[in-house]
């Protein structure tokens, strides 16, 4: 091994010039992540090559499975053996996914995803950018569920919001999704780390009661309950099925009622502390462009395009893509003349805008179908044509 290779290994704080993909696996580790089952998937491998690395330093483990199935079952299991895990993988191997994505929100099993996305469908464009997994996050396993989703539009943010996706789905015992993309995934950046002592690091809770009257699935009053670990005395109970509090298939529909409500209400009622947007010159803006992910860049040299000429465009940047900010871009739809949603898909997020605006301001789509991001001068050129 080489001796730049070697100190990166051994490197955990300060300074780096690396790219999301390592940033991420970063992310997850400095939060105690110590599990990682994975299939390798153009844009994503760096990430689970990164994991192979450095688990086995910090006292983890790393499997790659034979396809993304068994990787988000394995995930599921070594939560509730007590680790903190997750996989990586893109649009396809999402879609294998999204069954046992399921599984884990009726289970409530904390674990992360990461989706580095590239363009589809299908196949699609293995090794070129896309966003075009929105709606797969929100809607690909059936049922009833609030999912938790967070796209960075940076490589520190790549590094940060992992670790906050890891705290979240412990807080809230759920699959949890970092949305990135492959620009963010292979650029590479500046990243500070910061000391292990200044990381937010949020544990799932323990169960307090005994072992003989322990109920897996009683709530405490923020609707989540503890959670034990196998090995630790308590029962566990894991089935996909309807289930009351000790776990147990219960199949009627007063049971089903009260426990898919409680799984959404534990993150509908908490949305306001989960929803996360920035805002760029949006006090005075006349149009707005609401953009994620690396689009968002480019949205913002639009922003500073369009102030250098007299036209006032502020940014509104989704970094919370589920829940959906609605009562935020509704309250903005009241300001703005138009909004402008430039975003590499057929019109994902634009659609959720539209919804989110009740008709109060006219909304614009900018779609690119995949392959590559927008440019500042291209978004401009559709704001100029309407100021």
């Amino acid at each position: 091994m080489s001796k730049q290779k070697q100190e990166f290994l051994e490197v955990r704080t300060g300074e780096h010039f690396t790219t999301g993909n390592h940033a991420a696996a970063e992310g997850a580790l400095s939060v105690g992540c110590k599990f990682f089952g994975g299939y390798p998937i153009t844009p994503s491998s760096e990430i689970a090559e990164t994991m192979a690395l450095r688990l086995p330093q910090l006292g983890g483990n790393f499997v790659q499975f034979e396809d993304e199935i068994a990787s988000i079952v394995g995930i599921l299991g070594a939560s509730w053996g007590g680790v903190k895990s997750m996989t990586a993988t893109s649009g396809p191997g999402y879609s294998l996914m999204v069954e046992n994505i399921g599984l884990g929100m009726m289970t409530e099993t904390p674990c992360v995803i990461i989706n580095v996305q590239r363009g589809g469908p299908s196949t699609g464009l293995p090794t070129l950018v896309g966003q075009q997994d929105i709606m797969q996050t929100k809607w690909g396993a059936h049922g009833d569920f609030e999912p938790i989703v967070l796209c960075p539009n940076s490589v520190q943010e790549c590094f940060e919001l992992a670790i906050e996706a890891f705290n979240y789905a412990e807080k809230f015992r759920l699959p949890v999704t970092l949305l990135m993309d492959e620009v963010l995934g292979h650029m590479s950046e500046r990243l500070i780390i910061p000391d292990a002592s200044k990381i937010t690091k949020i544990e799932r809770k323990k169960p307090k009661d005994s072992p003989e009257n322990h109920l897996p699935y009683k709530p405490d009053e923020n609707l989540v309950p503890p959670m034990a670990v196998a090995g630790e005395g308590y029962r566990v109970m894991m089935t996909g099925l309807t289930h009351d509090e000790r776990g147990y298939p219960d199949l009627n529909p007063e049971t089903q009622d009260k426990q898919v409500r409680r799984i959404n209400d534990k993150i509908r009622l908490n949305k306001k502390d989960i929803i996360r947007v920035e805002e760029y010159m949006l006090d005075d803006a006349e149009y707005a462009i609401i953009s994620f992910g690396s689009v968002a860049r480019a949205a913002k040299g639009t922003v500073n395009r369009a102030r250098k000429k007299g036209i006032k465009v502020g940014l509104l940047r989704l970094i919370t893509i589920w829940p959906f900010p609605d009562e935020r871009i509704e309250a903005l739809a009241k300001q703005v003349k138009k909004i402008y949603v430039p975003e590499i898909n057929y019109g994902q997020i634009t659609r959720e805008v539209e919804r989110s605006v009740h008709g109060k301001t006219e909304v614009k789509g900018i779609f690119k179908l995949g392959g590559a991001i927008h440019n500042p001068q291209e978004i401009l050129k559709e704001i100029e044509g309407d100021a």
